[in-house]
């Protein structure tokens, strides 16, 4: 594995484990009984039979190698593999021993296929085949009466299909295709979901670099490759680049919404698996959770056992560098007045400002409640905003924040629960950037 690869192996970690095993981390709460939700590739028959999931999917960006350049290819996700407890024979919910309980649970199994491929060779096209091994292991519960744990893992095929064609005209650059798919020979109609996890891949992602080369971010991307880049189709999966802002030479796969160059803050003491930016609010309602909840927990799984180890035995200096940390600070020229003794959160902060009745300037026309406006989601948004492109909204709000960004609150004009929104104060929200006035009069 590349230094690029190593590096970018703890973002792909939180990535490969977010959602494993949610608050309160034990396996009676309703919703752990629900699980494997991002990156899941079921088999092909089951996928086909309407069940709403998947059996592959497909990332597609823009790569610039060397002379004679390879492409490093890490697929990683996880197995599936069912602990039973059994006593007696016979399989059991739970089962305490000397004090100690087991647990009927799904636990997980790392998995990693890697490949180097020439990109002379991704001309023509390349299929990697793989195959895992299914198996049982058998651990006896000592101190119990014929129990035991038992783990089961069915087989897992699949293939990645890789490809790359240069671009054409006097730039140079190579669109990369990278297909994963299930190949699990696996066909039960009637099968239900938990059965069908038994043979997919959850959690899938890839991990891409180019040694000496680099790639494109499909963010942000140079004018010259804005017309590839946008031409380019991901099912399932989102490349973002790795590493400090200017590397551009590694990438994830990711089967959740990410942007360029995620970290993993220096502040975080390790993984909650529930969520990647809220540790302290985790963290503090993992120190609440009684006795029995957190036995149960520890009886669950093994992650979530050193989970509540780990909080537990967090000292006081640690939990208070999970408050907050200021990581970037505005430059100020003259003299800063002295700030009012209310709180920032206070609304008599700065009474100054009133959302139903301040103003914007957008493209010469003072936008404020009641303006219609036509909204244009700006790259940076997720695809929930992407997919009101074009759509007419009406403002609601107009607001500043705490670093004097303006934001824009609408609903939106075709909407038939815009006005139930509106009387609760749900709104969708966007920058001054994002929108364009449809009327010229001002509000």
């Amino acid at each position: 594995m590349t230094d690029a690869l190593t590096r970018a192996k703890a973002v792909a970690d939180a990535v490969l484990y977010e959602g494993y095993l949610l608050y309160p981390y034990r396996a009676s709460a309703a919703k752990n009984k629900v699980r494997w939700q991002w990156g899941v590739l079921t088999p092909a028959a089951y996928a086909a039979a309407g069940t709403g999931e998947h059996h592959w999917s497909q990332a597609e960006l823009i790569a610039e190698p060397p002379d004679d350049g390879v492409l490093q290819v890490r697929l990683r996700f996880l197995q599936v593999q069912k602990r039973v407890v059994e006593a007696a024979g016979r399989a059991v919910p739970s089962l305490t021993v000397d004090g100690t309980e087991y647990t009927t649970w799904e636990e997980a199994v790392e998995r990693e296929i890697a490949a180097a491929i020439p990109f002379a060779a991704l001309r023509r096209g390349t299929c990697v085949p793989f195959h895992v091994e299914g198996g049982e292991d058998v651990e006896p519960i000592l101190g119990g009466d014929d129990a035991r744990l038992v783990r089961r893992r069915a087989g897992l095929r699949g293939e990645l299909r890789l490809r790359g064609e240069a671009l054409p005209g006097p730039f140079g650059g190579v669109k990369l295709r990278v297909g994963v798919y299930n190949k699990s020979v696996w066909d039960e109609p009637e099968a239900t979901r938990d059965e069908a996890l038994a043979h997919s891949m959850v959690a899938t992602h890839t991990l891409l670099s180019i040694p000496g080369g680099a790639f494109l971010s499909l963010i942000d991307p140079p004018e010259w490759a804005s017309v590839a880049t946008e031409e380019c189709v991901n099912e399932r999966t989102w490349p973002v680049l790795l590493g400090k802002p200017g590397r551009c030479d590694t990438v994830l796969c990711s089967p959740i919404i990410l942007y360029d160059h995620p970290e993993i803050a220096e502040e975080s003491q390790g993984p909650l698996y529930d969520g990647l930016e809220i540790d302290e609010i985790l963290t503090l309602r993992t120190l609440t959770l009684t006795d029995e909840e957190k036995r149960q927990a520890r009886a669950t799984d093994t992650r979530a056992a050193e989970l509540i180890d780990r909080v537990e035995s967090m000292p006081p200096e640690l939990l208070d560098r999970l408050h907050g940390t200021i990581r970037y600070l505005r430059s100020v020229t003259g003299d800063a007045e002295e700030p009012p003794d209310v709180p920032w959160w206070d609304p008599e902060a700065d009474a100054s400002l009133s959302p139903e009745s301040d103003t914007v300037n957008v493209a010469g026309v003072a936008i404020g409640k009641g303006s219609r406006v036509r909204l244009r989601p700006a790259k940076r948004a997720d695809a929930h905003d992407m997919f009101l492109s074009g759509r007419a909204a009406v403002v609601q709000a107009v607001l500043l924040d705490v670093d004097d960004v303006w934001h824009i609150a609408v609903t939106l004009e075709d909407d038939l629960g815009s006005e139930l929104y509106a009387q609760h104060g749900r709104y969708r929200y966007f920058g001054v950037d994002e929108i364009e006035p449809i009327a010229t009069e001002a509000p």
